[in-house]
């Protein structure tokens, strides 16, 4: 018999509003594993049972005509976005005791719609690594396998997706940091067009690579969420894209996009990096799909090439330059601190030619691929990595090198600002998920959840689940070996 957590987001919803179950109901189960795998799989950094509980009854008490498609329905909030009144760390333990005082606009957005919030998910320092492992809360863990890391910088988040505790999450993305996740945890992790969805209500800097978006299991609840995330906000820096008809999960629920022209490459695009053979088997059991699906199908110079790894370096040094009091600047991690001095070394004019000749190179790329609607490659260059690989015994200058070698792909999107989604369609013969990536053009998000869903379908769906979605209760949850069998 199903229980609540083997329902997608949606039929948890619809389950909700028919009467079958009640929020508190759901929100309950999902607490119960949470406080049994929360832990295990390094999925939380703060959770929030009472507000949960409480949120969940006011979520009840709503009528029936005033709920929207993913009412009453547990979700989580990632640990770098703001929350009033709940301790936000940024995963860090400069800001263990941190409390807002105000929401972001997305948080505001998620409550609005009735999702309720079990806590803040386990990310990175600052955001600054494509793994969660820091000083506040155990590391993200893959579900699939306990010995890999479930990604970052929104790891928490897909560690508590992929292992049931919630079906759906908020994360960001700066640089692959909803998509490498996804790939890791088997699911689908959507960063949006610039501008899509607000950042606010406080700065706008990192010059537009980061926003808020969805990690979920299906495409339609990934765009049920986007749906919840992407409202208007007034005074935002960059124009958002026109909504569909109907919205996003409109958009995906229809999964006609129409016959497209897809580019495909596997070359690395910020390193030159061998590419291991199960991802580049996922992206053509993608391209077979795709053929399938009616689009043609055709090989692709990629966009950029390493030579722009040496400009986005520049600018994530910067990036990592958030205010941090200090008297705690010890406090931080040995990768922070480095990227965080090479950051406080770079002059304001080589900032701004570093933009601009990055902008230079985006155009180009643009051009190199002027006749495809969407383009498809690996997510990774690798298919999973262990707890501890990037940083454990390293030096950090060692560390994020192996960061670009493992990521040459995702971050090249947040530069362009194009949208992106990183879908669970191959797998390891060891039954481990390997992610593919398929990107847009910038604000064609309806055609880019549109054709996802159709991969989807094609695919024969992916709402896959690891061993431990069982493993609720269980005294033999080994941290160190797998536990990667499917349990659909």
């Amino acid at each position: 018999m199903a229980e609540p957590h083997d329902l997608t987001a949606l039929e948890q919803a619809a389950a909700i509003a028919s009467g079958e179950l009640t929020s508190r109901q759901v929100v309950e189960h999902h607490l119960t594993r949470v406080a049994a795998l929360g832990d295990t799989v390094g999925a939380f950094v703060t959770v929030t049972p009472d507000a949960a509980l409480a949120a969940a009854d006011a979520a009840d008490a709503v009528p029936a005509e005033a709920r929207g498609p993913l009412h009453g329905v547990p979700t989580a909030i990632k640990d770098l976005t703001l929350t009033a009144g709940v301790r936000t760390t940024f995963g860090s333990a400069a800001f263990v005791d941190f409390i807002p005082p105000v929401d972001a606009d997305v948080v505001q957005f998620m409550r609005a719609a009735g999702l309720v919030s079990l806590g803040k998910t386990t990310t990175s320092e600052l955001g600054c690594s494509l793994y969660s492992e820091g000083l506040v809360a155990p590391p993200a863990r893959n579900p699939w396998n306990l010995a890999y890391t479930a990604g970052g910088s929104s790891g928490g988040a897909a560690a508590a997706v992929a292992a049931g505790l919630v079906p759906v999450a908020q994360g960001s993305d700066g640089g692959g940091s909803l998509r490498i996740p996804a790939s890791l945890c088997g699911l689908v992790g959507y960063k949006p067009s610039r501008g899509l969805v607000s950042g606010g209500p406080i700065g706008f800097g990192a010059y537009g690579l980061p926003t808020s978006g969805p990690i979920g299991r299906t495409v339609a609840d990934v765009a049920a969420l986007l749906d919840v995330l992407a409202q208007p906000v007034a005074g935002e820096p960059y124009l958002a894209p026109l909504p569909p008809a109907g919205g996003w999960l409109a958009a995906a629920r229809a999964a006609e996009p129409g016959r497209l022209r897809i580019g495909r490459f596997t070359t690395p695009m910020l390193a030159e990096e061998p590419v291991h053979p199960d991802c580049v088997a996922a992206v053509d059991r993608a391209a077979a799909l795709l053929t399938a699906a009616g689009h043609e199908v055709v090989e692709v110079l990629p966009p950029l090439t390493p030579a722009a790894w040496p400009l986005f370096e520049i600018v994530w040094y910067v990036l990592a330059l958030a205010p941090v009091p200090p008297e705690r600047e010890s406090e931080l991690l040995p990768l922070t601190r480095l990227l965080r001095e090479r950051g406080a070394a770079i002059s304001a004019a080589t900032l701004t030619a570093t933009l601009g000749e990055l902008q230079a190179q985006v155009r180009l790329g643009v051009r190199r691929t002027a006749g495809c609607d969407l383009l498809l490659c690996p997510t990774l260059a690798a298919p999973q990595a262990s707890v501890g690989w990037f940083s454990e015994g390293r030096d950090p200058a060692e560390d994020f090198d192996r960061q670009r070698r493992f990521s040459p792909y995702c971050a090249i999107f947040n530069v362009t600002g194009d949208p992106s989604v990183s879908l669970p369609v191959g797998v390891t013969a060891d039954g481990l998920p390997v992610g593919v990536l398929l990107s847009g053009r910038y604000g064609d998000d309806a055609r880019l959840l549109a054709t996802a869903a159709q991969l989807e379908h094609y695919g024969g769906g992916w709402d896959r689940h690891p061993a431990i979605w069982r493993a609720v209760g269980s005294a033999n949850v080994n941290t160190t070996s797998g536990v990667g069998e499917s349990s659909a």
